[in-house]
């Protein structure tokens, strides 16, 4: 049963994935001024790839939990603005709503990471460098946002 839920779980989070390939950064990300401390670009997929497994095996040990229902409402909850962050800040382009549903994002996966801990130690641990790795992409996008003011205060941009 916990490789069947792992499997469903693991769709669920190569689904949010997937916005990456539909929306790259592209030239647009790549004219923006960035942080010297901007991981280069292939730590990213290496990364996410790292912390879905970690998810869908967090959502699957918290599935077979008795109770789990509020960390089951927030894991899907955090899924869904995990994919909504890729689109809206390269496809729309929007930094300052990006910076918005990150911030949100934060919140859930914080909320998903204590809600987990509280059905099962070991999800809940699973969802820390998680956590960590979303801090660090509201430092970005922070940072993003305040060396690219011009850019950001245009909003949603057509793409090229």
């Amino acid at each position: 049963m916990f490789w069947l839920l792992f499997c469903i779980f693991f769709a669920a989070c190569l689904g949010a994935g997937v916005t990456g390939g539909l929306f790259p950064p592209g030239p647009w990300y790549r004219a923006l001024n960035k942080p010297s401390w901007t991981p280069p670009d292939w730590v990213f997929p290496v990364t996410w790839m790292v912390l879905y497994a970690c998810m869908a095996i967090a959502g699957a040990r918290a599935a077979m939990a008795e109770d789990n229902a509020i960390a089951m409402a927030f894991w899907a909850m955090q899924i869904a603005f995990n994919g909504l962050w890729t689109p809206v800040f390269f496809g729309l382009r929007n930094i300052r709503l990006g910076m918005a549903v990150i911030g949100v994002l934060w919140v859930t996966v914080l909320s998903a990471m204590l809600a987990l801990w509280q059905v099962d130690m070991i999800a809940g641990v699973l969802f820390v460098p998680y956590l960590i790795w979303v801090t660090i992409a509201a430092a970005l996008n922070a940072e993003v946002w305040r060396l690219n003011r011009d850019e950001a205060a245009k909003g949603t941009v057509a793409a090229e």
